[in-house]
């Protein structure tokens, strides 16, 4: 009798579809062990039934087995990680170079090289740019003379201000170099002036054998 070939499609039938999987199980889990002795390879296999049941085999240790597992899916990840990361910089570095040259053929347009390319359209342009670019040139240069200026007026008003307070400490420190002994002779003499000035001089005038003439 030839058996037909299954659709592969759930079994509607409980029944059935209890001994399709308890034969299944038993051939699967016998083929594994087949290929553990054969192939001397590490084979884990676990199964859950429909009503949770577990089911497993191991050729060695199924938590060993499960821990290299893991330890392999994680190296995997780091390495699918780092593909994708060198592809992205790939892309990345494409981008910024292709930038680079954009921006460096625009920087010779603005200063007047290689317009021989640049129609009419990109002319009117590019002279706009550069209107704008001077606008904002003069803007700042503007702003920096300004502020410039007042620096220079308060360091003035400063040093104005700092002549002041000296030509003051200079004038102070001249009027008490004056001496006091000094002032004290200048008094003596106007006294002595003063007290010269009240005796009465009287000339006598005598020839040898004669009387005084006064």
């Amino acid at each position: 009798m030839v058996r037909g070939k299954r659709e592969m499609k759930r079994i509607e039938n409980a029944t059935s579809r209890q001994v399709t999987f308890s034969k299944r199980r038993k051939g699967l889990l016998k083929k594994a062990f087949e290929l553990s002795v054969l192939c001397d390879v590490e084979v884990a296999l676990i199964i859950f039934s429909s009503g949770g049941k577990l089911y497993e085999f191991a050729s060695s240790s199924m938590l060993s087995a499960i821990e290299r597992y893991r330890a392999h899916s994680r190296e995997d990840s780091i390495s699918t990680k780092m593909e994708q990361d060198i592809e992205g910089g790939e892309y990345e570095a494409a981008w910024i170079s292709k930038r680079i040259e954009l921006i460096e053929a625009s920087k010779q347009k603005l200063l007047g090289k290689n317009l021989g390319s640049c129609s009419l359209d990109e002319l009117h342009e590019l002279e706009g740019k550069l209107e704008e670019s001077l606008h904002s040139i003069r803007e700042r240069k503007y702003h920096l003379l300004q502020e410039q200026m007042a620096q220079l007026k308060e360091k003035e008003r400063s040093l104005t201000k700092e002549n002041e307070s000296l030509r003051e400490k200079y004038l102070k420190c001249k009027g008490l170099a004056k001496s006091p002994t000094a002032t004290l002779g200048e008094g003596v003499a106007h006294n002595g002036a003063v007290q010269h000035s009240d005796v009465e001089t009287k000339l006598c005038i005598r020839c040898p054998g004669r009387g005084t003439y006064s």
